[in-house]
This record gives structure tokens, C-alpha cells and sequence, in this order.
């Protein structure tokens, strides 16, 4: 789950699915409420440790704890990789990013009916607003710590939006480069204090993942809850909308790749267009390959057949 988060266009709650364990994943993620944390914390007390021990059974709190730690490690390597492709190939890795995106969408298309004046006009508000968003989004928002919070939030609830990854929500709020950079900046400044090392950059890149994190609990009893409420009252038009935020998003690696290239004093060249259509390709094929060999499509948080 924490590989296919890691990069955009493949959920990580498919990868849950294929594993038999979404419904598991969501009754746990939802159980998670401010009065059984406040057990938790409170469980050092001898008199209420029989509330605290009653709250991480009812939160499944074994299987978040080694969920979270398999997460956490695929992430922590994965970024790392993403990030050193987007420094040193960003064409052929944005391009590899919108094949995943566009061959996920198309998938998930084939899943969902919009033929209502309600789903059509949800698939076009998704739509317009991704591709609005993720093409002025890194500019207008900046990096700093509450937007950071913001992103954290809206992140989290990639956890149950059906087919849509964290990674691809950060892409739309043009937050995906620099939460990934920071992130191995982090990583490297916790191994360098370790060998003895300055503990300023710790500080410095530790105070934007803590504001990632605290803003994904944040989000954990906000946006993922309400993501739910709008999945329960109005499924069809909701998921309508999803899709078509994943196809207005396409826009964000096509412009991000132009970035870089602006940055490097280059343009879209034909050599360049070839090979971002090449990465594109192999990312497609990739989710195709996938959905071909589980079968199924993450629709409704069921197994639908394809």
C-alpha cells in the first residue's frame, strides 16, 4: 500500500483490496475517535487501563501499528527513488506519472455510469476543478507549514476515496515535489545526527513532516469522514466526480514536466515528447497489467468485476 501511495495514479486502498483487507482498513480508520485516543493517552493510569486496553481492541490498533510500519518503510524508499528521478529524469518520470494517471482513470471509468444531469455535472465540477488547481496550485499555495497541514489532511483521504492515491491529491496541490524532497532531506538529516552530524536540518525538515502528520490526524476525523458522508448520500454522483478529477489531473505531470524542462533552458522537443509518451506507456501498461491480473476495480470500496 505504502508503494502504490508513493506515486500517483494507483490507490493504495486497491492494493488493500487485492489483499482482503479494505473493509478491515476502513472499520479500523473510522473506529478512530478523540475519546478513545484520550483512553490510550490516559492508559498509564492503573485505573484506566482497562478503557485503554477496550479502545485499541475496538481501533484494531495491532493491525494499524503493523500496517503504518510497512507503510511508513515503502514510502520513506520509494520518495526517495521518486524524488531522485524527478532531479535527474523529470520528463521520463512525469511522463511515467501520467500514464499511471490516465490508464487509472480509464480503468475506473469503466466502472462508473454517468448518465444523469447530477453525475454529469459532479464528473464536470471534478474535472474542471483538478485541472484548474493542478495547473496553478504549486505557485498560488507556496510551502509553508499550514498549507503543509492542509495537504496532510486532504492526503489521508486518499485512504478510503475509491481509486484515488495521496500521492495524486499532492500532485493536484502542487505539493508532491516538495513533500517528497523534504521527506528524504529528513530521512538523510536523522542518519547524519545519528554519525554525529548538525541537528539544525533535522529541526528544519522534521518541522514540515510533523505538520504533514498532524495534519493527516486532522484529516483522519474531517475530510476522510466527510468523504464517507458524500460516498453514503450520494455514491454515484461522488464517484462520478473522483474519476473525473483523476482525468482533469492529468494536467499537473504534462505541466510540471514543461517546468523542469524551462528550468533546464530546454523545450518540448520531439526527442523529449518521445520520451515522456514512452514512460507514459509503461506507467499504463503497468495498471492495466494489474487490474487485468486481480480481476477487479476499486469501485465502492467492493470488488466489482471487470
Amino acid at each position: 500500500m505504502g508503494a502504490a501511495d508513493a506515486v500517483p495514479g494507483v490507490s493504495g486502498g486497491t492494493i488493500a483490496l487485492v489483499t482482503g483487507i479494505y473493509e478491515r482498513l476502513i472499520v479500523a480508520i473510522t473506529a478512530v475517535s478523540p475519546a478513545r485516543i484520550y483512553a490510550v493517552l490516559t492508559g498509564i493510569l492503573p485505573d484506566r487501563r482497562a478503557d485503554a486496553i477496550e479502545a485499541l481492541r475496538a481501533v484494531d490498533a495491532g493491525f494499524l501499528v503493523v500496517l503504518g510500519a510497512g507503510i511508513a518503510t515503502a514510502i520513506v524508499t520509494i520518495t526517495r527513488v521518486v524524488h531522485i528521478g524527478i532531479q535527474t529524469v523529470p520528463v521520463v518520470t512525469f511522463g511515467f506519472f501520467f500514464g499511471l494517471i490516465a490508464a487509472s482513470a480509464w480503468v475506473l471509468f469503466s466502472e462508473v455510469a454517468v448518465d444523469t444531469p447530477a453525475r454529469v455535472g459532479a464528473a464536470i465540477a471534478g474535472f474542471v476543478f483538478a485541472f484548474v488547481v493542478s495547473g496553478r496550485a504549486a505557485a498560488t499555495l507556496g510551502t509553508g507549514l499550514p498549507v503543509t497541514v492542509v495537504a496532510g489532511a486532504i492526503a489521508v483521504s486518499a485512504m478510503i476515496l475509491p481509486g484515488v492515491s495521496g500521492s495524486l491529491l499532492l500532485i493536484i496541490l502542487g505539493q508532491y515535489e516538495y513533500m517528497t524532497g523534504t521527506l528524504s532531506s529528513f530521512v538523510d538529516a536523522l542518519l547524519a545526527l545519528v554519525t554525529g552530524g548538525p541537528i539544525a536540518p533535522l529541526r528544519e525538515h522534521g518541522a514540515v513532516v510533523v505538520a504533514f502528520l498532524l495534519g493527516a490526524v486532522v484529516g483522519l476525523f474531517t475530510v476522510a469522514h466527510a468523504v464517507r458522508w458524500a460516498l453514503a448520500r450520494a455514491r454515484a454522483a461522488t464517484l462520478a466526480f473522483l474519476v473525473a478529477l483523476i482525468v482533469g489531473a492529468l494536467r499537473a505531470p504534462v505541466a510540471r514536466a514543461g517546468t523542469h524542462l524551462a528550468e533546464l533552458g530546454r523545450t518540448w522537443t520531439p526527442t523529449a515528447v518521445a520520451a515522456f509518451s514512452a514512460a507514459a506507456v509503461v506507467g499504463a501498461l503497468l495498471v492495466v497489467l494489474l487490474d487485468r491480473y486481480t480481476g477487479i476495480a476499486e469501485i465502492d470500496g467492493e470488488t466489482q468485476p471487470d
